[in-house]
């Protein structure tokens, strides 16, 4: 009893609120930060892109590096900042967080590679945000690249995040012009100049009414002949991206001017032969 009457209980209580007070404030001082610096960021990229001419997608992918490193930091400097609030020497921390992060990196060679690559694959410009691509064997659009992991959002919504040491190739579809590619089927009783002629005379036609059309299309001629048809392939080049739209634009007028033409297209026909009680 006596031990405890001898405890300076306004020192402990004097104390514990001086420390619980400089966590709240260092708490308080990291949202801020983290705040500011993001829209510090953000505003810095959106004047280098417009001063700089940077491509909206490389701006992007810089801005999003940039945001990691500097949550990293942050997060980095919030940590110390902490353990010297309960009176923890900083310098003793950081030699403690060397060795272990040397020890831990013997066995985390893979976190190292990914590092690696994704600044080779930022350095190289291999990708960028809002690019569609294709690695590690997957398709999709390019939502964020970052040191460690990037991130594929697919065309059916899902969301793919990618190791960045699985990326061995890239395949990247939104550089430059795309090709469009239809091969339609005619019959082998119908005339292949004259099919040839209208199928080329409505390329003709969309191509002087769709300005995301940048060459073509063409009817190339024939292109195999089938079982029951006779494939023809039309190739045209579009800006990046229009080229599934102006596919289907395609289709649909080709079947139309065949149509009209009185062009057969043909499709597989199956006999059934009923065979008769007796036989």
């Amino acid at each position: 009893m006596e031990f405890i009457e001898n405890i300076n209980w306004s020192y402990i209580l004097t104390t514990t609120g001086i420390i619980f007070l400089k966590l709240i404030g260092i708490f308080i001082a990291f949202i801020v930060v983290r705040a500011i610096g993001g829209k510090v960021i953000k505003r810095m990229f959106d004047r280098v892109q417009e001063r700089k001419h940077i491509t909206i997608g490389r701006a992007l992918t810089l801005q999003s590096l940039s945001l990691n490193i500097f949550s990293y930091v942050l997060v980095f400097i919030f940590v110390v900042m902490v353990f010297e609030v309960f009176e923890y020497d900083a310098t003793a921390l950081l030699a403690g967080a060397g060795v272990i992060g040397l020890a831990i990196g013997f066995g985390a060679q893979g976190l190292v590679s990914d590092v690696v690559t994704g600044f080779f694959i930022l350095l190289e410009k291999q990708i960028d945000v809002e690019d569609y691509v294709t690695i590690a064997g997957l398709d999709g659009v390019v939502e964020q690249v970052g040191l460690r992991t990037t991130q594929l959002r697919g065309f059916d919504g899902t969301l793919h995040f990618i190791p960045n040491r699985e990326i061995t190739n890239v395949s990247n579809h939104s550089r430059g012009n795309m090709r469009a590619l239809i091969d339609i089927g005619i019959s082998y009783d119908d005339d292949i100049d004259r099919a040839i002629a209208v199928l080329q005379e409505t390329c003709d036609k969309i191509a002087a009414e769709d300005p995301t059309i940048v060459d073509g299309p063409n009817v190339i001629g024939v292109q195999s002949l089938g079982a029951s048809d006779i494939v023809i392939r039309i190739i045209g080049k579009t800006e990046n991206g229009q080229q599934w739209a102006v596919e289907r634009k395609l289709r649909k007028a080709l079947k139309e001017t065949l149509d009209a033409n009185g062009i057969e297209i043909p499709f597989p026909h199956q006999v059934y032969m009923e065979k008769k009680v007796g036989e």
